[in-house]
């Protein structure tokens, strides 16, 4: 069973940074493929960013190519999120998840790939 802990969520002005963290305990973490979700109020949870194992692969949702960065370090069972140059429009609950399938990203950005969930982090972004 793998146990995921969110952290680092706040407010933050719009053009800003933060970084989000999510530790893992349990199960095998440096196998899992790890992804970041978000949901606003009102919306369907969505795909942010993912990253395989080994960290090699990465993708990314296209609203945040070129301002979120994933990474993971797999000796201290973490995996981060980098977002920059924020926007009111990212304000959510960013959770993280860990999948262990093998199928590519087209699969891997869905909710439904993901069987183990945090209990998610709050970001909001002021204008």
């Amino acid at each position: 069973q793998v146990q995921l802990v969110e952290s680092g969520g706040r407010l933050v002005q719009a053009g800003g940074s933060l970084r989000l963290a999510c530790a893992a305990s349990g199960g095998t973490f440096s196998r899992n493929t790890m992804g970041w979700f978000r949901q606003a109020p009102g919306k369907e949870r969505e795909f942010v960013a993912l990253i395989r194992p080994g960290g090699g692969v990465t993708d990314y949702a296209d609203s945040v190519k070129g301002r979120f960065t994933v990474s993971r370090d797999d000796n201290k069972n973490t995996v981060h999120l980098q977002m920059n140059s924020l926007k009111p429009e990212d304000a959510a609950v960013y959770y993280c998840a860990a999948s262990t399938s093998d199928y590519g990203s087209w699969y891997l950005s869905r909710v439904t790939a993901y069987a183990y969930w945090g209990q998610g982090t709050q970001v909001t972004v002021s204008s």
